[in-house]
């Protein structure tokens, strides 16, 4: 090509040089010349110092003359090492001559992402735009040190990809229109153009540059604005918009390079996507520790598959030095991420002690951004990265990857670069993290407390619990107990059975499903699948509760209560947070799922019931939504779901076949109870497939079951009586 970008730092050992002068933001050539500042010279009264040649100063005072020597002061050298440099910025026009061949194909990998970056920063004041007319000091000093993208060497290239992986891609350069066509119409999720290889170079090199200026001193740290994107690019093969993988290559050519300075890297990686190509790259590698926190959603958010999930840990050395963080649903915001950063992320890269920082900064986790359906916003984003930079001496390298709302990745990655500078954080509007990320959380830390002592629950229990002499009990599966002795007491209910594999056997399945006497025979049939009841205790200085000031707040059992004066049969069913001497994970919502269906077809669906409600509490009111599309035949006798799935993530129900009604139907026949500031009622529209939702006033599900009580339970009785049902 012939331009590149001007630089104000030096040039890698044998980078090709350009002395032509680069285009402007906007890609077009720019020949105004800057004027130079001169200093002019005052002359001055006889009786007024002037500067003699001999370096001193001359005073002309009633005839005398005499000759002051100019004091020098003596400082001590600048301590401030880290914040005397400069934070760099790696920003070339020409990234974006990639693109779609067709122009009527409004890609969301669009050219104009980097530009969009590039002018926020500018406006905001830390670099000089040419096309406007900046502050001659900014001219002269500006804040942020840009440095120009080199195209990345064959053999780098392939310190991560195969040969035949760098040859394809350089086919594309050459290739004729219809095969370009063809080649975007065929991949995962990738366009190329004729383009398309010079622009991976550059965007490869760029993330290399940004690392080699951290690690040689010259930048305390640095933004790499780069596209195209590089974390899903495997070693031979180019897919979810990415060509190479910019940060793999970038991490190789470090620990290649730097030997002695860059022993451990640590790959941070918060794009809404799972990076499934640097895992890949690093899977068995003990000196990068790879953390990816992204939206799984059971597999089928891309990239679709396995790969991003919490077991997957490494293989070989690498062992442990693999952390997937996946998401189980979407709308995940600060609070999420803030709790994981600070009970995941940050104890384990602490632990690792990492000598180089590397994010791959997607920024379709963006509020905003209608590919990635979460909410994070600038300041989660900048409070993010000020903890990263308490890593490694500060030697943090943040290289774009995804983010498809134009607004959106500029103001972050503003947000971003203001931190890297040493502005503090924003405010955060929000810090409480769902019950998905607490979930999430607790199963991250299942798998990695074996490879990190931070992850440990020996740093989280007292030691008694530890102990393996004392009979211990979870309190869970006491309550149980209680309820379910409660139960029969009160309504002579008793224990249905639920077959299980030897080896899932559990304490927290006693008596998980109950039943009233004759339920089979009753023509009304209350179904009850709930969560284990909320237990409100303070904790002493020693960690442990005095069970005087603990209170169990079951409210669920009015509604158990509420149906068997009505003379209804009832079904109860327990679906437990944990699985008491089970040492695998536990997915909740996979377990109402199947729970749910297998009262229906065991029990349900064989006794003499004309009508069923459904009440769900929690997550597993998950379980409910999800038998209405699992099992089609359920809508004929039921006539009302009633849901509190309080601050709990909503789940959808999904139609077997399109078309068929059922969002219709469950709309029409559910009222689903959510939190007062539940993340539902940030979406412009409320979707029907989330079922006929109603604001609560409460943020506890245990106050929102006794408020709501006399309302819901007389809407469930004009359900059973209405003969139209």
């Amino acid at each position: 090509m012939p331009y590149s970008m001007d630089t104000v730092l030096p040039d890698a050992p044998n980078a090709p040089t350009n002395t032509e002068r680069p285009p402007t933001s906007d890609g077009s050539n720019s020949h105004s010349a800057r004027g130079n500042n001169k200093l002019t010279e005052r002359s001055g009264n006889v009786n007024q110092q002037s500067r003699s040649d001999a370096g001193g100063y001359v005073s002309l005072n009633a005839g005398q003359i005499k000759e002051v020597t100019k004091k020098k002061t003596q400082y001590k050298p600048n301590s401030l090492l880290y914040t005397s440099k400069k934070t760099g910025l790696c920003y070339d026009v020409r990234m974006r001559y990639h693109a779609t061949v067709d122009e009527g194909d409004m890609h969301p990998e669009d050219p104009r992402r980097i530009y969009f970056i590039y002018k926020a920063l500018a406006e905001d004041g830390l670099i000089d735009d040419e096309d406007d007319v900046m502050s001659e000091q900014l001219r002269v000093q500006p804040v942020l040190a840009k440095f120009r993208a080199r195209e990345v060497t064959k053999a780098e290239a392939c310190l991560v990809h195969s040969e035949a992986h760098w040859k394809f891609i350089e086919s594309t350069s050459r290739m004729p229109l219809r095969e370009l066509q063809d080649h975007t119409r065929d991949g995962d999720s990738v366009y190329f153009n004729n383009e398309s290889f010079f622009c991976g170079k550059l965007s490869c090199g760029g993330a290399i540059e940004a690392c080699r200026h951290v690690v040689e001193g010259t930048l305390k740290n640095a933004i790499a604005v780069i596209r195209p994107p590089g974390h899903h690019a495997e070693p031979c093969n180019a897919m979810g918009f990415c060509l190479f993988n910019n940060v793999a290559v970038a991490t190789k050519v470090m620990l290649k390079n730097y030997p002695e300075k860059v022993k451990k890297v640590l790959i941070l990686d918060w794009d809404v996507h799972h990076g499934n190509g640097t895992q890949s790259a690093f899977y068995n590698n003990p000196d990068v520790l790879y953390i990816s926190i992204h939206r799984y959603s059971n597999g089928t958010f891309y990239p679709p598959g396995t790969a991003g999930n919490v077991d997957k840990c490494g293989e070989g050395v690498g062992e442990g030095k693999n952390v997937n963080i996946p998401w189980s649903v979407g709308a995940m915001g600060d609070g999420d991420y803030i709790y994981v950063f600070q009970r995941i992320v940050m104890p384990i890269a602490m632990e690792f002690q990492p000598d180089l920082v590397i994010v791959s900064a997607g920024f379709d986790a963006a509020a905003g951004d209608s590919i990635g359906g979460c909410y994070v916003t600038p300041p989660g984003y900048a409070h993010m990265t000020a903890m990263l930079k308490t890593l490694a001496n500060g030697n943090i390298v943040v290289c774009l990857e995804g983010g498809y709302n134009l607004l959106a990745i500029a103001h972050s990655a503003l947000a971003v670069t203001k931190v890297l500078l040493g502005e503090p954080p924003g405010i955060l509007k929000s810090t409480f993290p769902s019950n998905a990320a607490v979930e999430t959380c607790q199963q991250v830390m299942l798998y990695q407390a074996k490879y990190w002592s931070s992850m440990s629950i020996k740093t989280l229990l007292p030691e008694l619990v530890r102990s393996k002499t004392m009979d211990q009990s979870r309190l869970h599966d006491v309550i149980r107990i209680y309820q379910s002795k409660t139960l029969a007491d009160k309504h002579n209910m008793f224990e249905l059975a639920v077959m299980r594999a030897k080896e899932r056997q559990s304490k927290s399945f006693v008596d998980q499903v109950l039943s009233s006497p004759d339920y089979q025979e009753k023509e009304t049939l209350v179904l009850i699948i709930h969560d284990p009841p909320q237990v409100s205790a303070q904790p002493s200085d020693d960690r442990f509760i005095n069970l005087h000031d603990a209170f169990l707040l079951d409210s669920g059992s009015a509604y158990v209560d509420w149906a068997i004066a009505k003379g209804y049969g009832v079904i109860d069913a327990n679906v437990p947070q944990f699985l008491s001497g089970l040492s695998e994970p536990f997915d909740v919502q996979t377990h109402a799922q199947q729970l749910c269906c297998y009262i229906w077809d065991n029990y349900i669906g064989l006794s003499d019931a004309k009508k069923v409600v459904i009440i769900g509490i929690g997550k597993a009111a998950g379980g409910a939504t999800y038998l209405m599309g699992a099992r089609a035949e359920c809508r004929n006798i039921v006539t009302g779901l009633l849901l509190f799935y309080g601050d709990v993530d909503l789940r959808a129900v999904v139609p077997p076949v399109q078309g068929d009604g059922l969002v219709e139907w469950y709309w029409e026949n559910s009222q689903v109870y959510c939190s007062r500031d539940h993340n539902v009622w940030q979406q412009k529209k409320l979707r029907k497939k989330y079922g006929g939702l109603k604001q609560a006033k409460s943020h506890c599900i245990a106050d929102m079951l006794r408020e709501e009580f006399d309302r819901v339970t007389e809407w469930l009785e004009e359900r059973i009586k209405s003969p139209s049902l």
